[in-house]
This record gives structure tokens, sequence and C-alpha cells, in this order.
């Protein structure tokens, strides 16, 4: 007798199920960080003469086409106007100058381009929004996503197609 040849079937490809991966969406622009302590008097004060002839000094081309991220990781009371002054100097050469670390700069990037979207065309599908990201993706992207299909989304799940945890199920409508 001869053996039954088995056809093997990807039951994942054949699901139906759109992923979204956050990774996708990670800003692609080098990410440089300016720490403010580095041109402060002690690592805490500022002085308005010694800090302006600090900055002359800088060669602001090196952020060219930079995503410049200035923040200060002291405790030092760094005035408004300082914050703006790097800014205005960097803004020039940099793609993008924003105040703060990484990790704010990330969640308010994030926040932004998700609410940016239309939604609509996920429309009673079935997502899985792609977790075990190699880069640094916030979790409160995960969360604003989610919310933003919830109104449309037949189902949402987190993780990889083959091993997902459900997040949200639409219940079904009585005939």
């Amino acid at each position: 007798m001869a053996k039954e040849e088995k056809t093997l079937v990807n039951r994942v490809a054949n699901s139906g199920l759109i992923t979204l991966n956050l990774e996708d969406d990670y800003p692609t622009a080098s990410i440089s960080t300016l720490d403010i302590k580095e041109f402060l008097f002690k690592e805490l004060i500022l002085k308005e003469k010694d800090f302006r002839s600090s900055l002359k000094e800088i060669d602001w081309s090196k952020y060219q086409d930079h995503i410049l991220l200035i923040h200060c990781s002291t405790d030092a009371i760094i005035p408004v106007w300082a914050f703006m002054l790097i800014s205005t100097l960097a803004a020039p050469y940099a793609k993008e100058v924003y105040q703060g670390d990484l990790d704010s700069y990330l969640r308010d990037y994030y926040e932004k381009i998700l609410r940016s979207r239309e939604y609509q065309s996920f429309d009673q599908q079935r997502i899985v929004i792609k977790g075990c990201s190699n880069k640094p993706v916030p979790s409160s992207a995960y969360s604003t996503l989610a919310s933003l299909l919830q109104p449309f989304a037949q189902s949402i799940m987190y993780g990889e197609p083959c091993s997902t945890v459900p997040i949200f199920k639409r219940p079904r409508k009585i005939r």
C-alpha cells in the first residue's frame, strides 16, 4: 500500500488575519541627544554668557537630518529660553528638534502618527498587533492602536499570528 501524501496547509496565511507591526513606523532618521548639563556651571547652574558662548562652539552640522532630542539629565532648573535657543541653532540642520528624552519623544511620536490615520478600512477585520519588537516601541503605542482599532475591528490580538493573546472580540449580533 502506498502512503497517503499529506498536503501542508499554512493556516496562518489562510486565516485572513491582518498583522500590524508598530516597529514599521519607527523613525528612520538618526536620533541624537544633546544634554544641556554639559553647558552648565558645575552641571547645575546656567550662566547665560557662558552658555551662549558654549553653544556657538558646537558644530551643528553634525546633526544634519537627525532627530535632535534636547534634555537635561541633572536636576538643574533650566529656563525655557535655553531650550528655545538651542532649537533655533539646531533647526537649520536637524530634521526635527524635540525637547525631552527618547522615551518621551517616542511616546509623542507614536501618538501623533497613530492618531493621524484612518481606521475604517479595518472594519470587521481580524487584527494582530505584532509584539516582540527589536526597536524600543513604547507600550503606550500598543494601547493607543488597540483603542483606535476597537470601533472597527472584529477582533484584536497581540503577539505573532501563530501565537496570539486575545485583546478584544466584538460580540456577535443576534439575528
